[in-house]
This record gives structure tokens, sequence and C-alpha cells, in this order.
């Protein structure tokens, strides 16, 4: 133990007291002996790189480049997604692709190129490779998208696993976007990004990195086109990115750069290029349609760690039907466990749960039930003895079980790379179920140990099952959340299959959103964490993670009322919208700040209401496109550079512009409009894009603007469908899509479009379908003609 480690150890035991503090301990020292003894030391390191090129082997959809000292596979998918692997990687095994790997396109054909290179010419890409192993990705029309540059490893002399880099150039106007979750963003800085699902063990705010989600996963927006790259391999890394200069220097423009860097792992990648929606598509058809969440999960939902009661509860429920305020969830944290054991009920403080619970459903409220991964070690555990009976813990080289401390002290982790492991934990759902809950919230899954010293996870040697490959935490610990996300989606699919499953999760991985969504964890209180909270919605959803929302008035503290409200009013309009607090924190409750917040908060909370058949649509469309509800500005003309680099305003779908209030004390701010006619949907004041304007923002609502010729379906007065459709210039048409759903079920429903259209001075809004025009079947508001 050095200095360092020993004054953490102290300042551990004396903030925590003495048991906790002391495991902490205990655990730091076992995760250093157990990596000391199971991880091998890497000791001299051999370098590499391709060489030249030596011949190719044509196959379906590209073919094999042979190169002195390494092979490069090259695949053109029938999706129009472009795979390259080194070393002979394929695809597969994935944790990342839904199902098996897309079919080749026979069209793609691998054929010589100049300077003794290759080249595979696809539809919307040709891919060239140079003599020296240079791998160009350029558009039909010849303009490169990006070029990645000879890799490089370092294998250890005695054998193991070789560590490697891939440096890569982009074009001089691009940015770059994603890589998870980042609360710096959503458009990525110059700088270093690390890959490692990390817990920062207090709440964050925007440049701490990294967080919670990680993925190698970067969406790149040029003039060109807009491409998504995806790195296929779960092991730690760091991504280096220096946005290019058009011009620099001597007049030359100098290339955006990026440098991955990564542990181990294959070398393989996956690039798909188009419009930002036809690329969310294609990633969206390779690593899985968004899960669809049911209808009463659009609503608003009301989290606390610290109910600690029944009566509590039934207290915050009641204030807010006392209030005339809509509630449509409420989430029980770990104090509702029995001295926070998952899978356990606190029987002296919640006697009567499933009473409780459907009480709640009766008033149209759903019970939500923290998980976390952590099983208490502890013989007589319930979920401890039936795990170890059929061995479903992390062992450590020596083959014991990796403990870990949590909330319940010292406790054992699932593996959730076994599929024997995902069947067991899917079947403890079914306790849950009995208690009444209708949706899961998955925390600590990075997975987190509470140790005093070192990385708060389990060691690195820790061994995991990997669907029967074998090998260690290194690789596993970047899927070990994703993994747990299909446990438990799998489980409550067989115990409840005529219900649409509600998860969402904190940490995940490439794929998570086949199983639900994410939230951004503890974000700080303050304004600085708002902005953070948008930042990570917008990233996520560009990393086909569709469903997300922070804790609305930060984890940590207590929000002024102006804070709190602003929060607010921008979580009505993000996918997940709740509000949450430690038990620390100040109370979340709209009417705990006043009667002007508690007003306001009122209208957004009916304005949400208002909206959920949109949300409903726009969740549908997720689920069929991959495209998020929650779209940069650009997500419609990438090509427009003032548009790429706003990031205080937002589209929702294709319809809004919605324009959160940022900054303290203003009730005014600029927002920047894309091309087109926009209506402000409070005053319905006309503008003009492109430009940059200033509207209100009183304390009472942020700006919000439709776009000319939107059709919404919205909630009407009598809680039915209503059509609310801002009407196009004279002279123009407009259109929206509705699918109409408000079940939990698995039907789906026909994507109905609506037309609507000028005749002479008359504005007529039709239903198109495939036997023609008819009248829309329900009621239809026109605004906008002043």
């Amino acid at each position: 133990m050095d200095g360092r480690d020993l004054v953490r150890s102290v300042k551990v035991v004396s903030s925590t007291g003495a048991a906790q503090g002391l495991r902490t301990v205990r655990a730091a020292w076992r995760r250093r002996r157990s990596d000391a003894v199971g991880l091998p030391s890497r000791g001299a390191e051999r370098a590499r790189v391709p060489g030249p090129v030596r011949g190719a082997e044509p196959g379906p959809g590209g073919g094999v480049i042979r190169f002195n000292r390494s092979e490069l596979r090259i695949t053109v998918a029938v999706n129009g997604a472009v795979f390259w692997g080194w070393d002979g990687a394929g695809p597969e095994p994935s944790y990342a692709l839904a199902a098996r790997c897309p079919d080749p396109d026979p069209r793609a054909v691998l054929e010589p190129d100049k300077d003794g290179g290759w080249r595979v010419v696809a539809e919307r890409v040709t891919v060239s490779v140079s003599r020296h192993g240079a791998v160009e990705v350029c558009t039909p029309g010849g303009v490169m998208l990006r070029r990645d540059l000879p890799p490089r490893w370092w294998e250890p002399v005695g054998g193991g696993t070789a560590r490697w880099m891939q440096r890569s150039e982009v074009a001089a106007d691009a940015r770059f976007f994603g890589l998870g979750g980042r609360a710096s963003g959503p458009r990525l800085r110059d700088g270093t990004y690390r890959l490692w699902n990390t817990d920062p063990g207090r709440a964050f705010a925007p440049g701490d990195d990294p967080l919670y989600l990680t993925m190698p996963v970067q969406l790149v927006v040029s003039d060109a086109a807009t491409h998504l790259v995806f790195h296929d391999t779960s092991w730690d890394g760091t991504v280096t990115l220096r946005e290019g200069e058009e011009g620099a220097g001597s007049g030359h423009d100098r290339a955006g750069r990026c440098e991955l860097r990564m542990d181990g792992g294959p070398l393989r990648c996956w690039v798909m290029a188009g419009t930002p929606a036809r690329v969310l598509h294609t990633w969206a058809s390779l690593t899985g349609a968004p899960a669809l969440p049911p209808a009463w999960a659009l609503g608003h939902h009301h989290a606390r760690w610290g109910f600690g009661s029944e009566q509590e509860v039934r207290r915050i429920v009641a204030g807010y039907q006392e209030r005339g305020l809509p509630l449509d969830a409420v989430h029980l944290d770990i104090d509702h466990y029995d001295a926070h054991q998952v899978f356990t009920v606190d029987q002296e403080r919640f006697p009567k749960l499933p009473v409780l619970a459907e009480e709640l459903r009766r008033d149209g409220i759903r019970l939500v039930s923290i998980v976390d991964p952590a099983v208490k070690a502890a013989a007589g555990n319930a979920v401890y003895d039936s795990g170890a009976a059929v061995d479903a813990f992390v062992r450590d080289a020596s083959g014991r079980a990796v403990r870990g401390v949590v909330w319940a002290g010292d406790s054992v982790y699932p593996d959730f790379t076994h599929t024997r492991v995902r069947k067991w934990w899917g079947g403890l759902y079914e306790e849950r179920l009995a208690q009444g809950f209708a949706g899961f919230w998955h925390d600590m899954n990075e997975p987190t140990s509470f140790n005093a010293f070192g990385e708060s996870t389990l060691p690195r040697s820790a061994r995991h099952s990997l669907e029967g490959r074998g090998g260690d935490h290194q690789e596993a610990h970047n899927v070990y959340a994703l993994c747990m996300a299909r446990a438990g989606y799998e489980g409550l699919r067989e115990l409840t299959p005529r219900q649409r499953p509600f998860i969402f999760s904190r940490s995940g991985w490439a794929g998570v959103q086949r199983y639900g969504g994410t939230w951004s964890g503890d974000v700080a209180t303050g304004w600085p964490g708002l902005r953070a909270s948008l930042s990570l919605v917008l990233g996520l959803g560009l990393c086909g993670v569709p469903y997300s929302g922070p804790d609305v008035g930060g984890f940590d503290g207590s929000p002024s009322p102006e804070l709190y409200l602003r929060w607010f009013q921008l979580g009505a309009y993000l996918p997940l919208f709740r509000t949450h607090a430690s038990p620390r924190a100040g109370r979340r409750e709209p009417w705990e700040f006043g009667a002007e917040v508690l007003e306001h908060a009122r209208g957004a909370l009916l304005e949400r209401r208002r909206l959920l058949p949109y949300f409903m649509t726009l969740a549908h469309l997720a689920r069929r496109t991959g495209a998020p509800y929650v779209r940069p500005l650009w997500w419609t003309a990438p090509e427009d550079r003032v548009l790429r680099d706003c990031e205080d305003a937002f589209l929702l779908g294709d319809c809004l512009l919605v324009a959160p209030v940022l900054e303290q004390g203003a009730e005014r701010r600029a927002v920047q409009l894309p091309a087109g006619r926009w209506y402000d949907t409070a005053t319905e004041q006309v503008y003009e894009g492109p430009a940059r304007v200033t509207v209100d923002a009183p304390r009472s609502r942020i700006p919000v603007l439709a776009r000319a010729g939107a059709v919404l379906p919205v909630r009407g007065d009598d809680g039915g469908l209503e059509l609310e459709v801002w009407a196009p210039g004279r002279g123009r048409t407009g259109s929206g899509l509705v699918v109409p759903d408000a079940g939990d079920g698995w039907d789906e429903p026909e994507i109905e479009q609506y037309v609507a259209r000028w005749e002479g001075r008359r504005l007529v809004v039709v239903r198109e379908g495939q036997d023609g025009a008819d009248e829309p079947p329900c009621p239809v508001r026109v605004r906008g003609l002043g």
C-alpha cells in the first residue's frame, strides 16, 4: 500500500463509518491481490504493422486482402453497412449485433485499384485499401469521408492479448458526436475520451469523463455526408479527437483526426454513410430496433431515494392529485428493500406493497422498482442461495466467488455473460411483479463496487463465461449492464408475454436500446448540470439509444426555484420525464418551490400530457427507423455548419423545435432556426429560417416552435385523439405521421399519414392510404392562420 492509498483508506473509514469503511478497504485489497495473481504481466512487447500487400481473394460482398503481417477482411452488407476486420477478425461473435450478421451485398465486388491497392465499390460508398493497409471510405462521387491509416499492434513477446492503435482522418469541416453518454457535448471537442463504463462516485457535471455508459460509436458529420463508425470491441480504451480546420496555416485544409487506442480485443469496425436518418436506420438494423416503452412510461415519473414508507408514497401521490398534477409512475429506490438486498421488501415500512401498487394502478399510476445486480453474500438470503445453486456468480482466477461492497455490504455479482445465469436472473422478476411493480430501473451495473482505492469495479482478472468462450473482466466490463438488461428483458417477456417490458439502465453498451432506455445517472444540481442533461440525451440518441432523460432538478443538491422550473420545463419535452434526488438533496415535488413554480410546472405537465400521442408516435417511429425522439437541429440539414455547432436547442421529432432556458435569469433567448417557416406555439408569431432570432422565454414556459405544415397528434380536451395542424405557407403543403397506440401490448398499429394542402382559400387535411384519401377520423384544429 502506498501513502496515497493509506490516506484514502483512512478518509473512507472516517467518512462512511467503521464497518462499511473497513469493508471497502478490504474490497480494494482483494481486488488488487486478485489482479496481481490473475493478470499476466505484459513484459516486453513487439510492435507490428500490416506491411506491404501480398494479394487478395474476392468473396461475397468484398473479400480478404493479405499483407505480410496481417490480413484484412472487407464485407459490404445488404443494408449498406461496411465491415472490415484485421487479423482475420469477423463480425461475430458480437454483443452489439441484434442477431446474425446481415447478408453480404452481391453487387459489391473486390477489384484491383491504383498503385497496387484494392477497392470495393458499393452503392453508397467506395472502400479503397492502399498497398500498406490504409483504408479510405469515399462517397460515390469520390469525396473522402474517412481515411484509416495502417494500424499498429503491440504484442507481448511471451504471448497474450495485443494492444492496438488506429489513427484516422476525416474532412476538415467534420464534427464529432457520440461515444455514448458524455456530459460535455453533444459535439465532442478536442480531447481524450475514455471507453470504460464508470461510476464517478459523486454527482457529475460537464467535463467529468468517463461516465456510466460509454460506447465506441462515433457519428461524424461533414458537408459531404454523415457517417457512423463503430469499433466492435468492448475492452478499455481511449479516443482522442482533434477537429480539422479549413485553410489552416499555408491555406491548406487540416484534416480532422481521431486516434483510437485499445487495451485488447479484435480490431474490427462497421461504417455506414448517408443522411443522419439513413445512418441511424442502418445502425438500428444492425444492432436492433429500440424497445417500445408502454404508453404510461411516456408520462411523468416521480422518484426519490428515501421515500421511506408506504405512507410517504401515498402522501406524495395525494399531493399530485389534490393539485391536479398529472402523474404516471412512482419509483422506489433501495430504501424499500430489506437491508438493501435486491428482490426483497422491507416489511415494516412497506407491509402491504401489492395493495399500494393496486391502489395506484387504479388511479393510472405505476410502480417502478430499482434493481441492482450485486447480491448480498449471506447464506439464508434467498437470491444468494438460488444463485449459488446454479453457479451464477463471477469467480476469480483461482475459482473463488469475487466479492465487492455495495449498499447491502459484502456482495457477489451474477455473470450475465452466461445464458444460464441470465435465465436464472430473469426468473427473479416474478417476485417484483408479485409486489405490483410494472417497470424496472437498473442501477449500479457498471458494475460498481465501493473500493477505498483503485477502480470502483470488479477485478480485471475476474473470470466471465462470455457465452462459453471464456475471458476476463477486461472484456466483460463494458457489456455487463447490456447483458443484465437482456436478462431482465427476456425474463419479463416470459413472465408477462402480453405486456411490453419497461427497463431503463444507468449503464450499457452498443445495442442496449434493444432492451430499454437509460438515464443520466447522478447529474449535479446546478446550471451546468442542466446543460449536461441535454447533452447526454442528444448524444445517446445519436448512438441509437432514443429513450433517455435526466434526474430533473439534479441528484445531489437543492435547486433554486428558477433552476428547478427550467429543468422541469426541459424534462417535459424529453423521452424520460423523471424527477429524482438523493436523501441529502432537497425535495423535488413542484409545490415545494412556491406558488409561481407550481403553476408553471402544472403548465409543463399538462402540455406533456397533451403531447402524449405525439411521443407515442415518436416511440413507434424510433422502433421502426432508429430515429431518436430528440434530434439535433442539423438532423435534416447536416450540411448547415451553423446548425452543426448549435447545442442549446433540439428538434422533437419532425414537427417541434424546443429551446430550453439554460442560463440563470434569462427571460429571452436566441434561437437558431433551420430553413423554413416556424410558429411560436404560444403566440403563433411567424419566423422565417434559416435565421437567428430572439424569442420570449418567460418563467411560465420555454420557447417551443412548430414547423409550418406540421401535423401533430395530440390529446384533446375530452381525452381523445386530435390533430393539431400548423398551417403551411400559401401554395405549400404539410404532412405528419400518426401511430395510434394507447396500450402496453405487442400490436403493431399502422402508420397513418396526414396531408394538409390549400384548396383556394381553404386548408384541407386528409388521411392518405393505399386506397386513396379520406377524412381524418378525429377532430382537426388548425393553428397559425392569424
